[in-house]
C-alpha cells in the first residue's frame, strides 16, 4: 500500500463504482477522517470502529501512520463485504464484522472506540446503551471518539437531517435519521462513568451540524 493518496484509497474499492465515487467525494469534502485520526494521534490502543461502513476509516488511519489493530463493525452486511474485499485487495491489516448495534452488544474489546455518524440512525432509546457499551470497552489509556450532530435548533442541523434522509432514499444507508443526541445527554453519560470530554466543531467547509467529541478516563489521556 505504498500509494496512500485519497485517489489511490478510493481506487481500492473498485470495481464497485458507487463505493469508489463515495470514497472520492467523502475524502475530498468531509474532514471526519483527518479529524478523528488527529484525535487518536499518539494513542497506541487497539481501535474498535462502531458503524464502520465500507471501512474507509481503516485506510485513512494507515495514511496517517496510525497502525493500531483495527476491528470494524456495521449492521449492513453488504458494506462489511465491501470493506473486507477492499482490505484484502490492498493488503490492509484490518478485520470486519456484521453487528447491529441497535440490537446486539459490540464485540469484546479493550482499547479505543470510534462511533462516527451512527447515533442518529438508531432509535433514540438505544443511544445510552450504545454509548455505555462503547465506554465499557474503553481501556484506561483509550479514547472514545464520536462524530455526530447535536440536537439543537439550527439551520445546520436541518441541512444535516436532509442529507441523512437523502442517504436513506438513495439507498446508501439502510435506516433513516431519527434523533441526534444532545450535548447534555452525552456529558451526563460521560460524567456518570468518570470520563471527561471535549466538544469541537468538525464541519470543515461543509454546511453540516457535525461535532467531534473525544472522551477519556480522567487523567487517562497523554
Amino acid at each position: 500500500m505504498s500509494d496512500a493518496s485519497p485517489a489511490a484509497i478510493a481506487a481500492r474499492f473498485l470495481p464497485n463504482r458507487p463505493h469508489y465515487y463515495y470514497a472520492r467525494i467523502k475524502l475530498a469534502t468531509d474532514p471526519i477522517y483527518d479529524g478523528v485520526a488527529g484525535a487518536l494521534d499518539g494513542c497506541h490502543a487497539p481501535l474498535l470502529d462502531l458503524g464502520c461502513g465500507i471501512g474507509l476509516f481503516a485506510h485513512m488511519l494507515r495514511r496517517h501512520g496510525i497502525r493500531v489493530p483495527y476491528h470494524g463493525v456495521d449492521n449492513d452486511a453488504r458494506k462489511i463485504a465491501a470493506a473486507r474485499e477492499a482490505a484484502a485487495r490492498s493488503g490492509l491489516d484490518a478485520t470486519f464484522e456484521t453487528v447491529d448495534l441497535a440490537r446486539e452488544a459490540p464485540p469484546a474489546h479493550h482499547g479505543s472506540v470510534s462511533l462516527l455518524d451512527v447515533l442518529q440512525f438508531v432509535p433514540p432509546d438505544t443511544h445510552a446503551g450504545i454509548v455505555g457499551a462503547a465506554i465499557d470497552r474503553l481501556a484506561p489509556e483509550g479514547r472514545l471518539v464520536i462524530r455526530t450532530g447535536l440536537q439543537r435548533e439550527t439551520v445546520r442541523l436541518r441541512v444535516t437531517r436532509a442529507v441523512d434522509v437523502f442517504s436513506r432514499w438513495w439507498g446508501w444507508m439502510n435506516a433513516g435519521p431519527q434523533r441526534y443526541p444532545s450535548r447534555a445527554a452525552l456529558e451526563g453519560w460521560f460524567e456518570a462513568r468518570g470520563l471527561e470530554a471535549t466538544f469541537e466543531p468538525l464541519r470543515g467547509r461543509t454546511p453540516f451540524e457535525n461535532w467531534l467529541v473525544v472522551a477519556t478516563h480522567r487523567g487517562g489521556r497523554a
